[in-house]
């Protein structure tokens, strides 16, 4: 798909609201990333491929979003990255953190495009780690987008993908609240005067009855992956298009590919599970403890 046909897709469906700019929120992220966000994104990738090094590995980020996972994959050494979103803010974004840390790096490219374009995934050739973290559940066809992702995983290759858990009527009422959101500025504006106030206070006293230093709790969300929890709620309280699956049926989808699961991380109540599968690597499932 090239860039201005995707662009002009994208500014329809944001002017229709079935799509929420994700692109525009991490261009707000990209004033709150400093080293320390990096290191822990270095981290969630090292912790989930069970590796300290990305050399001679290439690595494909499907949805790069802000840009930081392919700035990790850089920074330990990948030999080759290819950034795609269909976000043309987000593909700015990555764009720009290349140009703050690998400015004219010819091992790093940055494209617009779209993982429900399998030409086009085919197109990219294949990598040694297919990467896309909270990304094909936004795509408006979840199981073709997933289908896809396997396309460009090279044989003995590994894909590591993050999808929203299926909470059954939780589910479709927060389905309803993004559309709210996505419907117009009146909606936006009632949606974050509802939720914001709440999950702070809800945070503030889980905290507390867990014992736990309520002031804290942004540099614990940061260490986790390097995020931002505002701009993760933003994410979250806009974000369509929103579909959702359960582990055993993501790890079913992906058996029935030749794919076997390396590591499962399932999430309790809302928020994403994280998968690791290999190409017919014949790996036994190695446990992982469940994301917070």
């Amino acid at each position: 798909m090239m860039e201005s046909q995707s662009a002009t897709e994208h500014a329809a469906d944001v002017a229709r609201g079935d799509r929420f700019e994700f692109g525009k929120n991490w261009s707000r992220f990209l004033t709150v990333l400093d080293d320390e966000r990096i290191e822990e994104a270095c981290k969630s990738l090292r912790r989930m491929l069970g590796v300290e090094t990305l050399a001679g590995r290439s690595f494909l980020d499907i949805g790069c979003g802000s840009g930081l996972f392919s700035l990790a994959a850089m920074k330990l050494g990948a030999a080759r990255i290819m950034s795609f979103d269909y976000d043309p803010h987000s593909v700015a974004c990555t764009r720009e953190l290349k140009r703050r840390y690998f400015d004219g790096a010819t091992k790093w490219t940055v494209e617009q495009g779209s993982a429900l374009d399998e030409a086009y995934l085919q197109r990219l050739g294949s990598f040694d780690v297919v990467y896309s973290w909270g990304v094909l559940h936004h795509t408006g066809q979840m199981w073709r987008a997933l289908a896809n992702a396997a396309v460009p995983v090279a044989p003995g290759g590994r894909l590591f993908i993050a999808l929203y858990r299926d909470q059954g009527w939780v589910s479709s009422y927060w389905l309803r609240v993004k559309q709210l959101y996505n419907s117009s500025a009146a909606g936006r504006a009632a949606v974050l005067g509802v939720y914001l106030p709440f999950v702070w206070v809800q945070g503030f006293f889980g905290d507390v009855f867990r014992g736990q230093n309520p002031f804290t709790r942004a540099q614990r969300y940061k260490s986790s992956r390097g995020m931002s929890r505002y701009h993760d709620w933003i994410d979250w309280l806009g974000g369509l298009p929103f579909e959702v699956a359960s582990e055993d049926a993501v790890v079913a989808f992906y058996k029935q590919r030749g794919f076997d699961v390396e590591t499962l991380a399932p999430i309790k109540g809302h928020g994403c599970s994280e998968f690791v599968f290999s190409r017919g690597s014949g790996a036994a499932p190695t446990a992982s403890p469940p994301a917070t």
